[in-house]
């Protein structure tokens, strides 16, 4: 049987992306973004509601969104879930995150951006030979 596991957000970033490197010399950048839900309730109360995800991004992708990004930008994200777990003071943690396959900048872009958008939008999809699990190299503790 077959299964999906395909994550599409837009959202604004709720802070700017943070490089890392792995011990190998991979390039890893975590941020977070929220999205928002508004709808009307039977009694035409209009209700808001707001989720946070972390999201993950290897390799050139990573360095785009470390470029690029900065808190409060919108942008499309398109990617999978992803588990992990550490053992932590008090037991065991786990974070599901969004691992990072594709990034559209929704804003127009300021006057001081000096990219190029077939640049951006050709170097944005990572392949999943690019996208690897966190491995033990990495110090889960020290992502975030």
């Amino acid at each position: 049987m077959r299964s999906v596991n395909k994550v599409i957000l837009i959202g604004n970033l709720t802070r700017d992306p943070e490089m890392k490197a792995t011990q190998s010399g991979q390039s890893v950048v975590t941020f977070g973004i929220a999205t928002n839900r508004e709808w009307m309730t039977q009694g035409s109360d209009r209700k808001k509601s707001t989720e946070f995800h972390e999201v993950v991004a290897w390799a050139r992708l990573a360095e785009l969104c470390h470029q690029y990004l900065r808190k409060g930008k919108l942008v499309y994200l398109e990617g999978y879930l992803k588990t992990r777990s550490w053992d932590a003071e008090g037991g065991k943690r786990f974070r599901t995150e969004i691992v990072l396959q594709d990034m559209i900048m929704l804003e127009k872009r300021s006057s001081g951006d000096d990219y190029a958008d077939a640049e951006i939008a050709a170097a944005a999809q990572t392949p999943e030979a690019e996208a690897p699990a966190i491995t033990p190299e990495i110090e889960c503790d020290n992502l975030f």
